[in-house]
């Protein structure tokens, strides 16, 4: 049997890293055969397959933020590689790679499948622009290309906002391996041992400044630290941040810490109390899936992703509308209720093995690629 050949493209930062990198991992390399297609800046450790064989890639100039020359030259340079190395199917992942991968499958006529990891008119915090980038992706649903959407969230979206039709979508939760062991920090730690902690820039989605007053009404009857993970890459509002902390005199109260390794991400995010997201909208975060794998409750906003993963009253709690008090409360309800936090701690393991094990999953993806070359 020949091998099935996926071309992935994408801007290769944060969870779509970590995505591309488990699928990547775990894929079947006797049936299946990949390269890559990313950003010139965006990693620096090489992608390897399940037999940890480096896997072909090509680095072009592909970043988040917008731009004609750059995002014209990506394309290009993609249609040459694509043209040369006769892919079977194109993954695209993320907002820049599903627009460079839906352009060259058109023009190829190479079938599609596109994981936004959160629908880019969804970042708009005005109007005008959330209507421009949602045009934009009515425009390129169109054509050959189907939504691989990573949380039902995100289906949902795609068929009540794009507009694709449901004949056109499919599902592939976020998903990772098993999280055997925690390795030693290479960072100092500089936090107490009592913490709590979220993973994410400061930016529009991540909603940082709404965990900051919250950790503020929690200081004002028990005292807790929040460790921040993320900070310092593609961090639009880090000076915001910064001044809320210190006006609300959280200083001594929070760390900020850069990007670090994902095996320090996974040692904070194991000795946190609870795991924490205000986000206004997710793909499906694959923090709050490593939280779940690692039997931590969370407490997050009632937003596309967060409610994917945290059940209310089961594995954590989930909090509408910016309600600051009530993230407060439910905090403060599973740090004292030790019943609770055992009973959502169990939960949350559950909710990883039945949903989000890779191991289990991997099959899922396989049986997508290949159902797609039979159309």
């Amino acid at each position: 049997m020949n091998k099935i050949k996926v071309a992935h493209i994408l801007h290769s930062v944060g969870g779509v890293d970590v995505s591309l990198r488990q699928i990547l991992q775990n894929l079947d390399p006797s049936h299946f055969e990949c390269f890559v297609i990313h950003g010139d800046a965006d990693i620096k450790e090489q992608f390897r397959d399940k037999n940890a064989k480096n896997i072909v890639d090509y680095k072009l100039p592909i970043y988040r933020s917008i731009s004609l020359k750059n995002d014209y030259l990506s394309i290009v340079r993609t249609l040459r590689i694509i043209r040369k190395e006769k892919p079977d199917l194109i993954h695209s992942h993320s907002t820049k790679g599903g627009v460079i991968g839906r352009v060259v499958g058109f023009l190829t006529g190479i079938k599609v499948l596109h994981t936004p990891q959160a629908f880019s008119y969804l970042s708009a915090d005005n109007k005008l622009k959330r209507f421009v980038f949602l045009i934009v992706e009515k425009i390129l649903s169109k054509g050959n290309s189907v939504l691989l959407a990573s949380s039902e969230s995100e289906l949902n979206r795609a068929t009540e906002d794009v507009g694709f039709p449901v004949a056109k979508t499919l599902l592939f939760n976020n998903a990772i391996e098993p999280i055997k062991n925690i390795s030693e920090l290479s960072i100092p730690k500089i936090w107490p041992n009592d913490y709590l902690c979220t993973v994410g820039r400061p930016c529009y989605q991540k909603n940082i400044e709404e965990l900051i007053r919250v950790l503020y009404e929690i200081n004002k009857t028990q005292k807790m630290h929040l460790v921040l993970l993320g900070v310092g890459h593609h961090a639009d509002q880090l000076e915001e941040v910064q001044e809320l902390i210190s006006k609300l005199g959280l200083t001594e109260d929070i760390t900020l810490l850069n990007w670090t390794s994902r095996e320090d991400v996974l040692n904070i995010i194991s000795k946190s109390k609870l795991y924490l997201s205000a986000a206004r909208y997710e793909g499906l975060p694959y923090a709050i899936i490593e939280s779940l794998a690692l039997s931590i409750p969370a407490v997050v906003s009632n937003c596309d992703g967060n409610k994917d993963l945290i059940k209310d009253d089961f594995n954590g709690y989930t909090v509408k509308d910016n309600n600051t008090i009530k993230f407060c409360e439910k905090i403060i309800t599973l740090l004292n209720d030790e019943k609770k936090y055992n009973e959502f701690s169990k939960n949350a393991k559950i909710t990883f093995e039945m949903n989000h094990n890779i191991l289990e999953k991997i099959n899922d993806l396989e049986f997508i690629y290949r159902g797609q070359l039979k159309r």
